[in-house]
Parts: structure tokens; sequence; C-alpha cells
């Protein structure tokens, strides 16, 4: 067993003798503190051996060698250091004896022991054998008795000196050892020094005094008002807020410690009857506070409760009783349907009857199913929330939505705004992010999951409503799905999209195709424009080619006639007759004149086309098209498949262009849609003129391009009489019915992003108000672990518990730092003290403890001072006297503190915690001997007792 420690010992290079820098002020709690193990066994006993160490820059050994060779150890010098007494955070040897480096060795299980004195003989005498064999001069504890008991004893040695680490711990005090003069007493008895003028000894103390009793400061929280949510004067306004704040007293308790430092025993008095001590004439205080134990934070329920529907497992229909659609499945149910349900292919699962009758007779079966009385939401609850969601539908025309989000604030380009890139969310002013508050404030106060559900119904409902009658869905960014927000987002907007084409549609029934092109297109240029362009001219110039689905007669024209494609054809077969083709041939389909380009063999000028814009789609369709396009596979064939598929929109652009440019060749247009493929070069002709000759690209020459290809099988058809890029029919419905079956759970998972940012937003608008530094920390973690955590399909619910977590412990810092303004009345101060004492709780919050300056007579202190005094008064008198004279009134009056003395109560509590340390040089045992540290640490509490003694002996001259 020995051999093991020194192996240990020697693995570690704690080997001979090494002096370190003397220790800085608080080192011990501002260092770095680090630790190294290893297992050895004693027979089949195991022990674990660590290593603790305070990390140090090393110093330079030149010129030391002569006073290293007599020089006592590091630790015993370490023993009188006076710099770190009393540390707010460390292991409590380093807090005993105040040492920079010492190893442990305890039994490795946490149930074992070391209980015999045989036992702990036993292993102290290989200890100090294995120190002596390797000249170790780090101190070396053996842990005994039950762990929570922290018992150690231990040695360090040094050359001709040893020190012995001994501790008593008792549950009892005994009454002489409650006071300084008894402590001494011990002292000096154990030290024995045989010199007759004992060396002073030097004494630091500290007593810790608890206040617990806060009844005098009532917690500033109310708890949100859940009626006014919906009562007449407030209406749907805070259902965007989320509540914010701590349900009960952040900080449970104040720790007011007051030391002096440094005293030496003539100076002072304190035994059982009489003690100089007095806190208030303490030269240094220091505070720190307890914090409740995780107390109950408004905002972390609320997001807690929402993110336990993502575990819920039942749909809508479970949850609010029988399915909606149920009956009139059962109505329409006979064999023939049946039967085309399996013949027929029908990309999305619509039930066979016409939308609008289906959605009447939806909110009918609600009705007639679900009384007033049972459906989970109220009315007013309810129309408080369409509202809220839905403010077009409150203005004199309702639904009339031009611009998508006209009447939301225009977006600003702020930093807050935008972090929805970050959290894969929603913007802060979109229906996505209004309905995720919405749905959270329901769960947490209207019906739960229930209401959740009925919400739910009543917002698809709204959806199918809006889609059928050409209203465009407000709060939405205009223009194709935002792949940078959550995937529900995304599906609104694909169904904006889609309302905007229908309704285009159908408005160009209406108007004429001349007035249409008028006034659709002021200025457009190039190949950009908006997502209605295309449908709107295939509307205005060919009113007759599409029905809206909602139309009761339920016919479907395809684009393109059966007459037109055979023109189409006539018109490309043969090239013989190119000229005469040319002459048929009218133009259609022109946007504007290019301007500056004409067609290279004609030279007539270039007309940019209508064209149709690509069709829009959202992450998971493009993910789907992705695994379509690699399941191709790596073949020739599966490639030019590939490439086919890849080029629907090169190839519509295409005939548009040889429909507004009759007679027009590749060449012109890849000059117009991709510049950089047409190279144009300065050469010189026969007759010495420089002038521009162009050609194709080299990647535009390969055999068999794309592109080529695709020229040559396309017709010269506008797009207005192409077959759609875009269906947006079907598309509105695909969405339609992915809202429809959608589960709570699903919904949850969606819209957990948008409310986390909405809790970081709300975070960070609080944390503006107190400035609290370690909030701005975490909140930019929070940021980072959401970007992190975003991916689609799905994050992990570990890495989203982290983050609510993460948020909770925020708010908790921001309702203690309310707290403790609160208590310490910052809002009534002058200026210059305000600013003090603002900085002091911010480092109450910070740090784990904070010194007061000025100590009892700063401003901190007075007003801390007081807190004690009214608490002492309330505790000690009785409540009628309390009540009568309060404390804070009669503590102002003049003469207030001459006439409180003489009573009987105290302005603070006993203490709860007593320590002191005493520290001599002395020599022992015999009077020639080295004067070596004698130290003792004793420390003294409601039910515990402890002296930790440092006792060195000289080993040479005894």
């Amino acid at each position: 067993f020995i051999s093991k420690v020194e192996e240990v010992l020697n693995d570690w290079k704690l080997i001979g003798s090494c002096l370190g820098r003397p220790l800085e002020k608080g080192i011990f709690t501002s260092g770095i503190w680090e630790e190294r193990s290893d297992e050895i066994s004693f027979a089949d006993f195991k022990f674990s051996v660590t290593h603790h160490y305070l990390v140090q820059e090393s110093t330079d050994k030149e010129g030391k060698d002569e006073e290293l060779e007599d020089a006592i150890p590091q630790a015993m010098q370490d023993l009188l250091c006076m710099n770190n007494d009393f540390p707010p955070r460390a292991h409590c040897l380093v807090r005993w004896y105040g040492l920079r480096e010492f190893v442990v060795i305890a039994p490795a299980a946490h149930s074992d022991a070391v209980l015999s004195e045989s036992k702990c003989n036993l292993l102290l005498s290989s200890v100090s054998m294995a120190l002596g064999n390797t000249g170790c001069q780090v101190p070396l504890f053996v842990q005994i008795h039950h762990k929570w008991r922290r018992m150690y004893v231990g040695e360090c040695q040094g050359p001709g000196v040893r020190t012995d680490f001994e501790m008593v711990h008792l549950r009892k005090v005994p009454n002489q050892y409650t006071h300084l003069s008894g402590l001494l007493d011990i002292f000096k008895s154990k030290i024995g020094c045989p010199l007759t003028p004992l060396p002073p000894v030097s004494i630091a103390v500290r007593f810790t005094y608890v206040l617990q009793d806060w009844q005098q400061c009532f917690w500033p929280q109310q708890p949100p008002d859940i009626d006014a949510l919906v009562g007449g004067e407030v209406g749907g306004l805070e259902f965007g807020k989320l509540p914010f704040g701590a349900c009960e007293d952040p900080i449970s308790e104040l720790h007011l410690a007051a030391t002096w430092p440094d005293l030496t025993e003539g100076i002072i008095v304190d035994n059982d009857v009489y003690s100089d001590l007095d806190p208030i004439q303490a030269p240094h205080w220091s505070v720190r506070v307890r914090k409740a134990d995780n107390p109950q934070c408004l905002l972390g329920d609320f997001v807690t409760e929402f993110f336990k529907i993502c575990r819920r497992k039942e749909s809508s229909d479970e949850i609010l009783g029988r399915s909606t659609f149920e009956e009139e499945g059962r109505e329409i149910a006979d064999i023939t349907h049946a039967l085309s349900k399996l013949t027929e292919p029908t990309p999305v699962p619509i039930h066979k009857l016409s939308v609008s009758n289906m959605v009447h007779t939806a909110k009918k079966k609600i009705r007639k199913h679900r009384g007033v009385e049972e459906s989970p939401l109220s009315n007013d609850v309810l129309n408080a929330i369409l509202l809220f969601l839905f403010p077009d539908a409150a203005s004199e025309k309702p639904f009339n939505g031009n611009t998508s989000s006209e009447n939301s604030n225009p977006p600003p380009e702020s930093e807050d705004y935008t972090l929805y890139n970050q959290f894969k969310s929603a913007p802060s002013d979109s229906l996505t992010y209004k309905l995720a508050l919405c749905l959270c404030m329901i769960n947490f106060y209207h019906g739960g999951l229930k209401g959740v559900a009925h919400l739910w119904q009543e917002f698809v409902l709204e959806m199918r409503f809006r889609w059928e009658n050409n209203f465009l869905i407000p709060g939405l960014a205009s223009g194709p799905p935002d792949l940078r927000c959550c995937l529900l987002h995304q599906k609104l907007q694909m169904l904006n999209c889609c309302i905007e084409r229908k309704k285009a549609r159908d408005e160009g029934k209406k108007t004429s195709p001349s007035e249409n092109v008028a006034n659709v297109y002021p200025g457009d240029g190039g190949k950009a424009g908006g997502c209605l362009r295309a449908a709107e001219k295939e509307k205005g110039e060919a009113g007759k080619s599409w029905d809206s689905w909602s139309d009761s007669e339920e016919e479907f024209f395809e684009c393109l006639s059966d007459a037109e494609e055979l023109k189409g054809d006539g018109q490309e077969s043969g090239r013989k007759g190119a000229a005469k083709e040319v002459v048929n041939l009218k133009p259609e389909g022109r946007l504007h004149q290019h301007g500056r380009l004409t067609l290279l063999h004609s030279g007539e000028p270039l007309y940019i086309p209508v064209t149709q814009e690509p069709a829009p789609m959202t992450e998971d369709l493009l993910e789907e098209q992705s695994e379509v396009l690699a399941k191709l596979g790596t073949s020739a064939e599966g490639a030019h498949l590939r490439a086919r598929m890849q080029s629907a929109c090169l190839l519509s652009d295409m005939e548009s262009f040889k429909a507004a440019n009759p007679g027009c060749f590749l060449e012109d247009f890849v000059r117009w849609y991709s510049p950089r493929d047409y190279i144009e070069e300065e050469v010189t002709d026969e007759k010495g003129n420089v002038v521009l000759r162009g050609e194709l690209s080299a990647r535009m020459k390969i055999p068999s391009n794309m592109w080529v290809e695709a020229w040559e099988t396309a017709k010269p058809v506008p797009a207005r009489r192409q077959r759609r890029l875009f269906d947006d029919t079907r598309e509105a419905e695909k969405v339609l019915h992915y809202l429809a079956m959608q589960k709570p759970a699903d919904l949850s998972r969606h819209l957990l992003p948008c409310v986390i940012h909405a809790a970081v937003l709300k975070v960070k608008e609080e944390e503006s108000l107190e400035n609290v530094p370690s909030v701005q920390k975490v909140i930019k973690q929070v940021i980072a672990h959401s970007s992190k955590a975003r991916h689609f399909p799905g994050p992990e619910d570990k890495k989203l518990e982290d983050i609510i977590l993460q948020i909770t412990s925020a708010e908790a810092v921001i309702a203690r730092a309310r707290s403790l303004k609160a208590k310490f009345a910052t809002e009534q101060c002058e200026p210059e003290e305000k600013q003090d004492l603002e900085r002091f709780i911010s480092c109450l919050l910070e740090q784990p403890e904070v010194s007061v300056t000025g100590a009892g007579r700063g401003h901190a202190g007075r007003i801390i001072h007081k807190l004690f005094v009214n608490a002492q008064r309330l505790t000690e008198s009785s409540d009628e006297a309390a009540t009568m004279a309060p404390p804070d009134d009669e503590l102002k009056r003049p003469g207030g503190q001459e006439e409180r003395r003489p009573s009987s109560v105290s302005d603070f509590p006993p203490p709860a915690g007593r320590e002191l340390i005493l520290r001599a040089c002395v020599p022992r045992p015999a009077p020639y001997s080295k004067a070596l540290p004698q130290r003792l640490y004793s420390v003294l509490t409601k039910e515990d007792f402890r002296l930790a003694g440092a006792f060195s002996s000289d080993t040479s001259f005894f």
C-alpha cells in the first residue's frame, strides 16, 4: 500500500520542495482549482487518491537554491497567510487550513468508511512512511468516519519539520468553548509552549447573521389577472403578451458576515459574560443571499406546459370527442365510393362533395355534437382570440387583404426582429407567432389540451373559408414560403400564394384582356416579378381556361386544349418554310421591349415575354423532391430524367420567349436568360472593320445539351396557354389537408420555436429594465443552442428541455434582482447612492459573496442594519405592539436610536455561525526548537462544533 501511494506521488511529480509565490488576496475564490484522481487498494479495500491544487504561474528558481535547503514547506507558510481567511467558496480543507495544494485519500465507495481507531492509525502511519520515503512536501490527508462528517487527519513533512493536522467534531458544544477565551485556552494548552512570555496569538473572527424574516417587504410580483384577459374593456389585447416573474420571493435568506480580520488577544474581550464583538463595529462586512430552491416562475411554467403537449399522442378528434366528418362519411359511404377510392388516383384525400357544403356541414356538426356549455373555449374567449389573430375580420370590408400584412407594422430591421432566423420560428408580427402565443395562453389558462384542439379546429376552418372566398390571410409576408421560418409558417405562406393566384384568376375573368395587361404590369422589368404574374396573365388573356375548384360544376380544363396543341405542332413541323412560318406566327404574351437587344437573325427588337413564376415550395416538398431526384440514380437514363424534371421551368420560359419573339433562335434566348453563356469578342472582318461577333459558351455546345434539347422541343406557346407550373388548387388542398391532420402534439412541435423565441424576447425586454449581465450571457447561449437544435425535422427533447431551463433560470435571476431592489428600496435613494446600490445588487446576483463598502456605516450597510432591526422588532415584540408602532417610523423619528437602546431588543439576532482562526509562530516541542506556524480553526453553529488544528513541531532539535 505504501509503495502504491509513493508511485502515485511520483507520477504526479509531487516529490521534493516547490515554493510558489505568496498568495494574493481573494485568489482562493477567483483562481482556478483543478484536481486529478487515481485509485489504489489496501488488500481488497479500495481508496481514491485525489490531488487538489490551485493553478498558478510557475516561478523562476534561479538564485533561490540557498534558501530552499532549510525553507519550511509551502503548506506550513500558508498556515500563517491572512489574505484568504474565510473564502466564500472553496474545499473545506482550504477553508480550515488555508492550503493551496493537498492530497486526500478517501474510501472509493460512497458508503464505505474508516471507523476503527486502529485502521485510522494504520493509514496515518502508512501515509507518514510514504511522505518520508518520497520527500513529498504536499500535505496528505486521510478521510475517516462517515463521509457526511468531513473528518480528516493528515500530515505534512519538510526538512526537519512536521505538521500534524487534527480535528474534533461534536454535535453539542461544551459551554466553555462558545467564546474566544475558552478557545485560546485550548490553543495554548495544545501548543504547550515552553517559553514564559508567550508570543502573541493573532486572531481572525467572523460572525454570520441570518435574516429570514422579510415580512416588512411584500413580494412585488402580482399574479396575472385571468379574468381581465377576456374582460370587455381589455378585449383580446392580452393574448399577445407573456406573463413574467416569480410567484414567490426568489430570495429566501440574507446572510451578513461581520469580520474582524486581525486582532491580538490583549485588545479584545470575549467570554461567557461580556463580548466586545459588536457587528456594527466590525471593520469588514460581507453579504451573500440564499436563493429559494426552484422558485415557481410564470414564464418558465408557461413554456414548460406548452412543451408537455409534444408528448401527447391523441389526435384532435380523440380529444374533442367524435370526428367532425364522421357522420358525413357515413351518409356517403356506399360501395361505389369505396371502389372509386381504390381506382381513382387522388393526390390528396378530399371528400367527394363540394368544399363549401363540407365546411358548412362541418360547422353544423360541431355545433350539434358539442353544445355551447360543453365546448372547451367559451364564445367570448374564442371571439377575442380570433379577432386578435385576424384583425381584418373587424374592419369595414371584412377579410379584404390586398397586402398580406397591411395590419401589422412594417417589419423593423432590428436585431430582435431578425431573431426568427436563429430559432427557425416566425417573425414576431406574423400570424404564426401570434397563434403560438394564443395556443400557449389557452393551454395554461383556458381549457388546456382540449382548448388547444378546439382553437386549432376553428383556425383550420378559418383557413378553409379564406381559401374558398379568396380572402388573403393577414400577418404573413407576401411571396414564396420563407424557408428560414418554421414549417407551419411556410404552409400558411403557401396557402396565401395559392389564394393570391386563385384571386388573380377569378378577377381576371371579370376584366377585359386589354385592361388587365395595362394594369397589372406597370414598369415590370426583366425576369423578376410578383407571384401573381403568370396566374393573372393567364386569366386576363384566356378567361375561359380555368374554373375554380370551389365552383359547384366540377369540371376541370387543362391549359392547353387539343386544338391548340395540334395548331402548335403544325407550326413547329417542317423547318423548310421558316420564313413563311415567321409570317404566320403572331407574337403573343409580350411584356415589354428589352430596350437594347435585337434578334440576331431578323434584327427585330427583342421582347421580354410574360413568364410563369416557378412554383413556390415549402421545405418538406423540397426534401421530397430531392429524395425523388436522388432515387433516379447515376445511370445515364436516370441523369437524363433528372435533368428533364429540373428543367420544367426552363422549358416554360423558352415557350413564352418563342411566342413573344417569332423567328428567334437559341442564341437570342441565352442572351436574355443567361447572358454569361453568350460570349462576344471583337474581331476584324475582311474589310478591316472591327465588329462584335458572339457565340454560345462551351457548356452550351456540349453534345445533347439540356438547353438545346429543351429548345428543340419547345413550342411557341404564351404563358397563359401553357400547362401551369404551379397548380394552386391542388397545393391549397394539400396544405388544408396537412393542417387538418395535425395533432396537438405536432402543432406544439411546430410552434415551440415561436414560443421559445417569444420567451427570449420577453426575457430581453425585462432584462433591459434591470440590466443583469449574467442574463445577457444566458440569452446569447439560448440563441446559440436554439440555432444548433433547430434542424428539420425536429430537435431532441433533451436539448429543448435545456433551453427552457435556461430561460427559466434567466427569469429567476431577473426576479431576484427585482426582489433585492425592492428590499433595498433603490427607487427612493439619491441618484449617486442609487447607482452604488444597483452595482451592489448586481454583484450580489453574480458573486458568491460581496463586500459592503464602509461596512455598517456605508449606505448599503445602513439599509441592511435597518432590515435586521425591523426583523428583530417583529420577532421579539408582540403582534399588537408591532402594529401600533411600525418599526420603520420609529427609526426615522429623531432620538429613535437613543430611546430604543435601553430596551432588551438587540439590533441583531444571535450569530448563526461563529468562526475563529487563531495563529501563532512558536518553537515546539523544546525552547531551542525552530519557531514554526501553529493554527487552530473553530466553527460553531447551532448543531455543529468543529475544531481543525495544524500543529507543527521540529523533528531535528527536540
